[in-house]
């Protein structure tokens, strides 16, 4: 799969599975067959492209693996920029 390299901040579980979809749209890939390199049903892929938030990090570095991305960690915006949130 050769796809142009783009970079996108992600800072919700819907955003992360809109470039899921996206990223296997671009890779001429169905839902199924995606679903089968990942070992997961057609429905719980479809779930997870809509919004991600029950994604684990082992499924999510699964998925980056297949779709040839890379999971980037850095510093974002300062504290006092941002919402401020419960773990």
């Amino acid at each position: 799969m050769h796809m142009k390299r783009v970079r996108q901040l992600v800072t919700t579980p819907t955003q992360l599975g809109e470039v899921i979809r996206g990223r296997r749209k671009a890779g001429g890939m169905s839902q199924a067959e995606l679903a089968a390199k990942l070992d997961i049903s057609q429905s719980r892929l479809s779930i997870l492209e809509s919004d991600s938030a029950g994604l684990t990090l082992d499924r999510l570095l699964a998925l980056a693996r297949v779709l040839g991305l890379e999971i980037v960690v850095q510093d974002g915006t300062p504290a006092a920029d941002r919402r401020k949130s419960e773990w």
